[in-house]
């Protein structure tokens, strides 16, 4: 749909000005920024220019602006023009430094294009990089896995986040589940190596040197805009969601269907994503039953209770420990 970019582009615009007179965000507001959902590196940076000059007055002093990039199509020129604009943080969709697990994956880049971008990027003048790495696909090794792990590490990064392959519905890897190995300990090999290479785990997939403040905002449970179709938001214990399908975003972009979250949605949300996190979750959240149950886990030394907050120190058993906790 190359040809629909432009027509997206000025309907994302004037989505933009609607989200923010709507809410009435005050200049200097926005915390951060993330261009998503995709591929932006096939947009032109002289398309995103009028999105920033109308959010200019609305970004924080030192507000973190990351723009997700695919390495085939995040070419010099593109680079250039997003950091020109204030972009200051870029996330490669690496998945893996083997050409033929790409192959297999169905990844446009090879291994060299994936190299030659972050190289690029970092002469370019960005000093936050991340990329993503997928790990548990058919044929993963720990060897492999290392492998993947000191080419990334090779590179100019601060940032890695790495994904278990999921299998969605409507995908090509839903006709053949055989490719998810389902290898309990490929992760727990990564996390341990990544850590012993200089990088935190701050959540269950990611890992920085410099952590992603967006990241954080999400778990922290704060309110967003969500800008562009299928872009969901976050305001007033509300999400909202605008058009998925391109043609109808296009026609009618400040379209929204609003859920409402109940008191009890937001708690769910806020113990699941405090204990996949550094978050953590405030004691005076919890009712007096869940309090037991979570003093219980302090107990057992499976949580941490420091300065009114419950901790967890194992995020890959968060989702276990939230059921325990909620009493499910």
């Amino acid at each position: 749909m190359h040809d629909r970019i432009e027509a997206y582009m000025n309907a994302l615009h004037k989505n933009l000005k609607n989200e923010i007179e709507k809410n009435q965000i005050k200049q200097g507001e926005i915390e951060t920024l993330f261009i998503g959902g995709g591929t932006p590196s096939v947009v032109a940076p002289h398309l995103f220019a009028p999105i920033f000059e109308t959010l200019s007055p609305y970004l924080a002093q030192n507000a973190e602006i990351t723009s997700e990039a695919n390495p085939n199509s995040a070419s010099k020129e593109w680079l250039s023009g997003l950091y020109a604009l204030g972009v200051n943080r870029i996330s490669f969709g690496v998945q893996s430094f083997d050409n033929q697990k790409l192959k297999r994956l169905n990844r446009a880049h090879s291994a060299k294009e994936a190299k030659e971008a972050i190289e690029s990027a970092a002469k370019i003048g960005y000093t936050n990089l991340s990329l993503d790495i997928i790990y548990d696909f058919q044929g993963d090794t720990k060897n492999s896995l290392q492998k993947d792990l000191e080419q990334a590490f090779a590179l100019p990064i601060t940032h890695l986040s790495s994904y278990e392959l999921t299998i969605e519905k409507a995908t090509q890897f839903y006709k053949d589940p055989s490719v998810k190995q389902n290898k309990e300990e490929l992760g727990y090999f990564l996390r341990d190596f990544v850590v012993k290479s200089g990088f935190e785990q701050y959540e269950v997939s990611n890992y920085g040197k410099i952590q992603s403040r967006h990241n954080l905002g999400y778990w922290q449970h704060k309110e967003y805009l969500g800008i562009g179709a299928g872009a969901v938001g976050f305001i007033d214990k509300s999400r909202y969601y605008p058009h998925s399908n391109i043609e109808h975003y296009i026609q009618n972009p400040t379209y929204q269907r609003q859920e409402p979250l109940s008191q009890e949605n937001i708690l769910t949300e806020k113990i699941f994503l405090g204990l996949r996190s550094i978050v953590g979750i405030k004691k005076s959240i919890l009712p007096q039953a869940m309090q037991e149950r979570a003093d219980l886990l302090c107990k057992e030394k499976k949580l941490e209770l420091k300065n009114s907050h419950y901790y967890n120190k194992e995020f890959f058993l968060s989702d276990a420990l939230a059921l325990f906790i909620m009493g499910d």
